[in-house]
């Protein structure tokens, strides 16, 4: 099996070194790449449209950060997807319990789950099983 590629968007730095681990530790993935906001992700991504081998296969994204949360990097991401040929999973992953966030999530089409911080190992494993 490929191992895959993931981002962390994120704006807990103490959240994305202890994920970092987990992500070594699963495995699964060849590559981590982290970001602190959905700004500096969604610019990443404009610059690496049309470069498939450049793009993660899954996001983890937050939802709660500063300059560009996870739901207007989704809408950024859905404006973009059309320039985009490598299907990209989103799974996220946040503190909040809120049912409002969850069913919001059910509502964008590349994302597949939400996930309770803190993510655990066996998370990681189904989610870079899973294709």
């Amino acid at each position: 099996m490929r191992k895959k590629t993931i981002w962390v968007i994120d704006d807990d730095t103490i959240y994305q070194i202890i994920v970092n681990k987990i992500i070594q530790k699963s495995e699964m993935f060849s590559n981590v790449t982290s970001f602190k906001n959905g700004k500096e992700a969604i610019d990443t991504l404009t610059s690496l449209a049309k470069q498939d081998e450049l793009l993660p296969d899954i996001i983890l994204l937050d939802i709660n950060m500063p300059i560009m949360d996870g739901w207007e990097f989704m809408e950024e991401m859905t404006i973009l997807k059309p320039s985009m040929t490598k299907k990209i999973i989103v799974y996220v992953v946040s503190s909040s319990i809120a049912i409002e966030d969850k069913n919001k999530s059910k509502t964008y089409p590349d994302i597949l789950g939400y996930l309770s911080k803190p993510v655990h190992i066996n998370d990681l494993i189904l989610i870079a099983s899973n294709d």
